[in-house]
């Protein structure tokens, strides 16, 4: 009886330990606040009657269709590395006032518009990634930006944004100080983890002639005062540059077994014709 009963605790340690897992990264860059407006990412995003997968259709929304949050339900659905709630939302359509559930995995973590257009950005997918470090895959996300003139997508990219623990906290910017030649504007979305030695990611995004232009991702880790690796990139108007260049810069920091910092540090120049770039 005693194996029984040890195993059976194990058990309910694990369900209740993988619903606060969960429950967590559902709180992340997926938790949406009652009473405020939010955008569709995923086209064609199934209404349902109750917070469920096998619930009713009652109707499919397209991306970039506004809805208004009413309710987060405690319901959690899992999908790939993507977990989140379910939410209880209005949205108007043909003159109507409708209502239903949706996924929160299926709405945008961030929206701008900027210049007559609507940029949406969201956490799409997981696919298994083949490891270079060991014999396996594991579970890659990806996210995409999405530029939009009304309901009629123009463009869009995708980009890798790690495991599931790096999707804690998300931004989405638009950023008109990098005067790159014939670039519009910049976007910039982020995700980043919690803890100490959990990655962000931050990609930059240009927009020109309609179209969306990603530069090389950006990585950022730290694990308290012993080690940590930033990345970024100067851009002309960030120290009086020109603007057909802009600059990778690279700093990692390491303590040894007696406490003393070694510092890696690299650097990339970019050149920028106006519609392209290439390393230097």
């Amino acid at each position: 009886m005693k194996p029984f009963l040890t195993a059976l605790f194990l058990c309910v340690i694990q369900f209740f330990s993988a619903q606060e897992e969960d429950s967590e990264y559902a709180n992340g860059v997926f938790h949406f606040e009652d009473n405020k407006t939010q955008k569709i990412f995923t086209d064609y995003t199934r209404v349902r009657q109750s917070p469920d997968v096998n619930s009713q259709i009652l109707d499919s929304l397209k991306t970039n269709q506004q809805i208004l949050i009413l309710k987060k339900e405690e319901k959690i659905l899992k999908l790939g590395e993507r977990r989140a709630n379910w939410y209880k939302v209005s949205y108007q359509k043909d003159k109507k006032n409708m209502e239903g559930f949706i996924w929160g995995g299926n709405l945008a973590i961030g929206y701008r518009n900027k210049n007559g257009y609507d940029f949406l950005f969201g956490v799409t997918k997981t696919l298994h990634k083949k490891s270079p470090d060991f014999d396996g895959s594991f579970p890659q996300n990806y996210a995409s930006v999405k530029a939009m003139e009304g309901n009629l997508l123009i463009d869009e990219i995708s980009f890798e944004t790690g495991l599931g623990e790096s999707l804690s906290y998300g931004t989405f910017t638009t950023e008109s100080n990098h005067k790159l030649k014939n670039v519009e504007f910049t976007l910039k979305a982020m995700v980043s983890g919690e803890a100490c030695g959990i990655p962000s990611f931050e990609q930059y995004v240009l927009f020109k002639d309609k179209k969306l232009i990603a530069l090389p991702q950006l990585m950022n880790v730290g694990d308290a005062d012993v080690y940590y690796h930033s990345e970024k990139f100067i851009f002309p108007n960030d120290k009086g540059g020109i603007a057909d260049v802009f600059v990778f810069k690279m700093e990692e920091m390491e303590k040894d077994e007696k406490d003393r910092e070694k510092y890696k540090r690299a650097s990339k120049t970019y050149l920028w014709n106006g519609n392209s770039y290439r390393l230097k």
